[in-house]
């Protein structure tokens, strides 16, 4: 994992922007700290900031073919750089390192822009071709790895983050409340829309090339399903070939010249990985983990339990209400959005423990919930899409019972909750977001909170509708399974676990996560898996329990799943929370930024203070942790953006000027 910067002239040439290249690469130095790196001529500047993970001496970046005619600015990791090159090389390409970076750049000569078919990684590059004159920027298939882009006086921006493109101080920062909209229904923005205006995020499974000022866009790839399944292959071998491919998804990803690690946070998932590890390769595993002393989101004592399973070297950092407070306002500098609920935070504090014990990867267990059928949502689906056929079946809405068994509700109020939450949406099975109805539900709420003129201003666009705009042809030929997987990936996994919650608060401590359940083969076969096989009745994760039951403890493989959370209002309104939480949420303050509403905010935090120890409702919890969220974004990234230095000319290693 690196960061990436540059610029782009997108007609004519100019002097090339040297402060500004600087400046660029040093404010976002977290993520990759080790060297800095910068490519320069009148038309095109790559600038680089290194995580030195392979080929630690040579590997050094922005790099060149041989005859210095294409230069790549490249983050993330190309895992099988090592049969690639192979292939490269009795094509007759010529190597001077033994990095994955100089072997995209022969792909890119051998195949153009179907190079990134043949990559198995997560990777976000920008190519500048100097004899096309051309810029051609890709991004990995889930978009693991972040890249943003602007186009402004004629200049095309990129970078690994925002905050990299706002240090041209001409380029504008503005609230883009079609984005706060968006975010506000799907946790997330539908790329290319951000939380900024005119700010784009290229699309994950996506590549972009400029020639002759003409920017053109194509997506090569995305999650698909078929219309029908193999219901005659036995449990026995789709969990044998799943777990062959883990396998070797795993020995891919423990390429490094540095020591690997792996997250451990007591479920099925992050033990999979860390026990293929264990019983797989050579490698000496250990191991970090995240444990609360709020007992309601704890799971240390699993956590503990592999760890002595697996034998491991563990590590673990405990969190506070206080902690989660006083790290949220950083959270929120990497995330560059607003978000609903602060579990990035102690992943960030995770991140922090990796990097104080000396590694710099660690391999963990998310994708897992989404493409096998792990969470929830997907088990309310198979339920709701069966009450659909009966509405006024009696009986039917009790199956959501057995999901819920421990609400803290009398039997009688328990089964009113369920229904009356469950059943709204139960006649629109035809929508491409059926699936999701409940979710949004909750989630939308939080916009009651908008003033009045935001609420005018966008009371004609639908922000439901956005992750339906390009579906699969087939889509809705899909199983009802199927069409929930796809949009729980192409929103929550893409969106925000791999973003807010994974890349950016990594590398806010210069850490690169891996990911083994979504090495493409992985994605590709799990989504021929038939969904009998997925949920087994209610029983989640079949497939891969069934895959795993010899190398992992029963009680983790018959463990129900625990969703990853952490306190949400209870962080923000203790005795010893930080001041600025009283000052961002002060009615002068919610007034200037212009988004919410003073005195339902003001209610609000009164509500969460009175209730300080008691847990509230998911739509107050997610409405304040939205709210605070949005203020700190407005307080950073607006009102008091703060401007970085330029690198000195002696910080970087490489510096590549043709003028």
């Amino acid at each position: 994992m690196c960061g990436i910067a540059g610029y782009f002239q997108l007609k004519g040439k100019t002097q090339p922007d040297r402060e500004l290249i600087a400046r660029m690469i040093n404010i976002i130095r977290h993520r990759g700290p080790d060297e800095f790196g910068v490519y320069l001529d009148n038309k095109c500047a790559l600038g680089q900031a290194r995580l030195s993970i392979i080929d630690l001496s040579a590997g050094s970046q922005p790099l060149a073919n041989e005859d210095g005619t294409i230069w790549i600015s490249y983050n993330g990791e190309v895992y099988n750089y090592i049969e690639l090159r192979s292939q490269l090389e009795k094509a007759g390409h010529k190597f001077s390192t033994r990095s994955d970076t100089e072997v995209i750049v022969h792909a890119y000569e051998q195949w153009g822009k179907d190079c990134v078919n043949h990559f198995n990684g997560q990777f976000a590059f920008a190519i500048y071709d100097k004899n096309k004159q051309s810029l051609f920027i890709a991004r990995d298939r889930l978009g693991i790895r972040p890249v943003f882009y602007t186009i402004h006086n004629g200049r095309f921006y990129f970078a690994s983050e925002i905050k990299s493109i706002f240090c041209d101080s001409s380029v504008p920062r503005k609230l883009d409340f079609i984005g706060l909209d968006e975010i506000f229904t799907w946790w997330t923005t539908s790329p290319p829309r951000t939380a900024f205006e005119n700010i784009n995020e290229l699309e994950a499974g996506t590549y972009l090339e400029i020639t002759n000022g003409n920017i053109s866009k194509k997506r090569y790839w995305q999650m698909e399903f078929p219309e029908t399944f193999d219901n005659q292959r036995s449990a026995d071998s789709w969990a044998e070939e799943l777990h062959a491919l883990l396998v070797d998804s795993v020995r891919l990803r423990l390429r490094a010249d540095v020591p690997v690690g792996g997250y451990l946070s007591g479920g099925l998932d992050s033990s999979t990985t860390v026990a293929l590890i264990k019983h797989f390769t050579d490698t000496k595993i250990e191991t970090f983990s995240i444990a609360f002393f709020d007992k309601a989101y704890d799971e240390s004592d699993y956590q503990n339990q592999m760890a002595d399973f697996l034998s491991t070297n563990h590590h673990q950092i405990k969190c506070s209400y206080h902690d989660i407070a006083e790290n949220f306002p950083r959270v929120i500098w990497h995330t560059e959005r607003p978000i609903l609920r602060t579990a990035p935070t102690p992943l960030m504090m995770l991140s922090g423990l990796v990097r104080q014990n000396d590694f710099k990867v660690v391999l963990t267990g998310e994708g897992a919930d989404e493409i096998f059928g792990g969470y929830d949502i997907f088990k309310e689906t198979l339920i709701r899409k069966f009450w659909a056929k009966n509405p006024d079946s009696a009986w039917r809405p009790l199956l959501l019972r057995k999901l819920y068994p421990t609400l803290p509700l009398s039997p009688a109020r328990a089964r009113f909750y369920l229904e009356s939450f469950y059943k709204a949406g139960l006649s629109k099975t035809d929508k491409y977001y059926f699936s999701h109805i409940p979710r949004i539900n909750t989630t939308t709420k939080i916009k009651e909170y908008f003033r009045d003129d935001v609420k005018t201003l966008l009371k004609d666009y639908d922000s439901v509708a956005v992750f339906g705009q390009d579906l699969p042809g087939n889509f809705n030929n899909w199983h009802h399974l199927a069409k929930a997987q796809y949009l729980e990936v192409k929103s929550l996994l893409s969106g925000y676990l791999l973003s807010s919650q994974g890349d950016r608060v990594a590398a806010a401590n210069s850490v690169e996560t891996r990911f083994p359940f979504l090495d493409h083969r992985v994605l590709k076969f799990a989504a021929t898996i038939p969904p009998k096989y997925k949920l087994f009745g209610l029983k989640e994760k079949y497939a891969l329990k069934k895959a795993m039951s010899k190398e992992l403890p029963p009680e983790i493989v018959k463990r129900v799943k625990q969703p990853y959370m952490a306190p949400d209002s209870n962080s923000f309104f203790q005795k010893d929370s930080p001041g600025y939480i009283d000052e961002i949420l002060s009615e002068d303050v919610i007034k200037s930024g212009g988004v919410f509403n003073p005195t339902f905010v003001t209610k609000l935090k009164a509500k969460c203070a009175k209730l300080s120890h008691a847990h509230l409702s998911f739509k107050d919890n997610m409405s304040i942790i939205g709210i605070i969220s949005t203020q700190l974004l407005i307080d950073q990234y607006l009102d008091n953006f703060r401007p970085v230095e330029a690198l000195g000319r002696e910080a970087f290693k490489i510096w590549h000027e043709e003028i």
